[in-house]
């Protein structure tokens, strides 16, 4: 087994199957039936591709397991996502700011993948960047009507970005996984993002009428496995089937 092909695909694909879980928990709660189902497609669409890459790590490992078992019955340690992803729904405000900082990187990172000498990494970034292009606009369109909006919601938008800052730098963080990747060829410098990034989200937050925090304290550990109390919850919730009713298929 190519055991850094296998972690690499793991540390792409946790991103989404977490955030995706985060978006589904919150069906039936939008503010409205248009948003909610918006949601709710945004969150489908985040299962299909990590779907494709747990199919694909499922293939390498050669173990037997299947896509469900490495999406469903891996402890806590062994979930690879950053910690932005994994941040709770407080408020539709955070909600949004959440999925804004992280579809700006998503998009970003998926127009690097598309070049992956894996052609399966590829195929995959090819076809989900159609969508997390719709993910992108439609999370920016949000934090610049809720920050160039009412009173409080400026409020609650400027408190969400400042909160959730802390856990933008770890998106460009290397693993050992990551540098091996990026020295074949395969995978994505993510350090080679940063830069557009953090311009890229200025410039919306000005739009919106928004401060960029200053902050330069960051939190990291999520790629290394180590989480914050938050996640242990939403596993018990994503694990519930599997663990219940051991080898259920759909």
């Amino acid at each position: 087994m190519n055991q850094n092909l296998y972690n690499y695909i793991l540390g792409v694909a946790d991103n989404s199957l977490i955030l995706g879980q985060r978006l589904g928990s919150l069906t039936g709660h939008g503010p409205s039936l248009e948003t909610d189902i918006a949601c709710t497609n945004i969150s489908l669409d985040l299962f299909g591709q990590v779907r494709s890459y747990y199919q694909y790590a499922a293939k390498i490992a050669g173990d037997k397991r299947t896509e469900d078992d490495i999406a469903m019955l891996r402890k806590e340690r062994e979930y690879v996502n950053v910690l932005l992803v994994e941040q709770p729904n407080t408020d539709f405000a955070y909600t949004m700011a959440r999925q804004f900082l992280f579809d700006v990187y998503h998009h970003l990172f998926l127009t690097q993948l598309e070049k992956s000498k894996d052609l399966t990494l590829s195929a995959i970034a090819k076809k989900s960047i159609k969508e997390v292009s719709y993910h992108q606009r439609f999370s920016t369109d949000w934090i610049k009507r809720l920050g160039d909006g009412t009173e409080v919601s400026h409020q609650k938008t400027q408190e969400a970005i400042d909160s959730l800052w802390t856990y933008t730098d770890e998106l460009f963080h290397q693993t050992e996984a990551d540098k091996a990747m990026v020295a074949e060829g395969i995978g994505v410098d993510v350090t080679a993002l940063k830069e557009t990034y953090y311009k890229k989200v200025d410039e919306i937050l000005n739009e919106a009428t928004l401060q960029t925090p200053e902050s330069k304290w960051f939190q990291k550990g999520g790629k290394q496995g180590i989480h914050t109390e938050h996640l242990g919850y939403l596993l018990s919730d994503l694990q519930y089937m599997q663990r219940t009713y051991p080898n259920m298929e759909w």
